[in-house]
């Protein structure tokens, strides 16, 4: 049986509401630390090579080969998310929930059937910036071969057979209809409107229910003959497999498709914007509270002050600043967080976190004045050892599979990012100063920027100041 799975977007980010919960944040703290202190990186642990080449029909192909498992795990990505709707908003999500569906001969049935039959999991998903198909299949021939042929024919023969799409449509309206019945998803619609705009990501990956009603099997085509082909791909394989083998692979999977072209660059995102407050009424019992500014690009060059400064701030779950002072000393609110979701241009850092309604302002206000303290005066030595310490240790646990690994060097391959980015990922956390943190902080977080969101039961409507 398919499943669909969450593409690549980021590196070492997942947004705030696609993680899991507190309990699961402490396991892996735990573990990190344990692994910290048990098990020295370099002696433990070493990265394969990544190796690169292009497919005649022009995809990039990354591999890395491992050895011990006799499993492949493949990860397809095209710059076709959600940013390349156009005004058609939902258009990238529901092409790629109907890839799946039907393809050359097959139907759904018969497509779960093949997999199932050879134990092979296969996936498609978008995020904002690409869509992606995914396949984890055993290596002996007779069960690898048939899981990638049917990879193949999905992406090169989607049928988009009209039932299949009536179905999906139906589908994804219902979930947005049930979407409406969230403070938290409401919440974050309308903190990337604030943030973006006009911009192609302000909108939501899923679309509005009136941008999704008017879709057509025409449009989802259009869409896939545009942006499905071989020059706006990347191909990771990570596996037990050999460079000669890989080539093959690669260069099978992906040519059905035609040579098409790159899309052009999407838009740079305004980094000047006035604050803002937005207010929504929500009868709901607690108030979700977002606030936050345009951050930072996958492969920006403050990305380690960045992202080290944040994890003491808001990024180290139970034990950050932000927690400390919410959550802690004052007791407005369970969970409260900050984090960087680093996209191909400018990505949001956000701020969030959910209270009584009564406390929503009192909450909201001690969350910024963390946010300028921590601004102003910098982490301290204690802080600073404490955060590069857990995120080395944690870095195992981000690379311990084929799956974790495919996932870092297909985002490694769609955003450009050098071949040794994991390679020197350790020693560029360990150079980060407090000075540094202090520097970046300063010169690209700007409170009297923050695009500032609340949705609850005391939030008067679409107000802002």
């Amino acid at each position: 049986m398919s499943v669909n799975v969450k593409t690549a977007a980021t590196l070492f980010t997942l947004s705030f509401w696609e993680r899991g919960g507190v309990g699961e944040t402490i396991v892996k703290r735990i573990l990190a630390i344990v692994l910290f202190v048990l098990l020295p990186l370099r002696t433990v642990f070493a990265l394969p090579e990544i190796q690169t080449w292009n497919t005649a029909n022009g995809a990039r192909v990354y591999f890395a080969q491992t050895q011990g498992l006799p499993l492949l795990d493949v990860r397809v990505l095209f710059d076709a998310g959600s940013a390349r709707d156009g005004g058609q908003f939902g258009l990238a999500a529901l092409t790629s929930a109907v890839l799946e569906t039907g393809a050359g001969d097959w139907n759904a049935d018969a497509i779960a059937q093949r997999l199932d039959g050879v134990g092979a999991v296969l996936g498609t998903g978008i995020s904002r910036d690409n869509a992606s198909l995914s396949l984890r299949s055993l290596t002996q021939p007779n069960l690898l071969e048939p899981a990638l042929e049917t990879a193949k024919v999905i992406l090169a023969k989607p049928r988009f057979a009209a039932e299949d799409f009536e179905r999906e449509k139906n589908r994804v309206l219902l979930a947005l209809k049930q979407r409406e019945e969230s403070p938290a998803d409401l919440a974050g619609i309308a903190f990337f409107e604030a943030m973006y705009g006009d911009h192609p990501y302000a909108h939501p990956k899923d679309g509005h229910i009136a941008t999704v009603e008017k879709l057509t099997r025409d449009d989802l085509e259009a869409f896939y003959r545009k942006f499905y082909v071989a020059r706006n791909a990347v191909v990771a394989l990570v596996g037990d497999i050999e460079r000669a083998q890989a080539e093959k692979i690669a260069e099978d999977l992906v040519s059905g498709l035609a040579p098409g072209e790159a899309p052009a660059a999407l838009p740079p995102v305004p980094m000047d914007k006035p604050a803002q407050t937005v207010k929504r009424a929500f009868p709901s019992e607690q108030t979700h509270v977002y606030s936050g500014q345009a951050g930072m690009r996958i492969n920006d060059p403050d990305y380690f002050p960045l992202y080290v400064g944040n994890h003491i701030l808001g990024g180290s779950g139970l034990v950050s600043r932000i927690s400390e002072e919410v959550r802690e000393k004052r007791g407005l609110s369970y969970s409260a967080h900050s984090h960087f979701y680093p996209f191909r241009v400018e990505g949001p850092f956000l701020m969030g976190l959910q209270t009584r309604n009564e406390k929503a302002d009192e909450a909201l206000n001690v969350l910024l004045q963390t946010l300028r303290d921590f601004i102003a005066k910098g982490p301290t030595d204690k802080e600073l050892e404490a955060s590069k310490k857990n995120i080395v240790g944690g870095f195992v646990l981000r690379l311990d599979s084929n799956r974790k690994l495919v996932e870092q060097i297909a985002t490694m391959a769609f955003y450009g990012l050098p071949l040794d980015y994991l390679a020197t990922y350790i020693p560029k956390i360990e150079a980060v100063t407090k000075d540094d943190v202090r520097r970046v902080w300063q010169a690209r977080i700007h409170p009297d920027r923050l695009q500032t969101v609340l949705v609850g039961a005391n939030s008067a409507a679409n107000s802002a100041q």
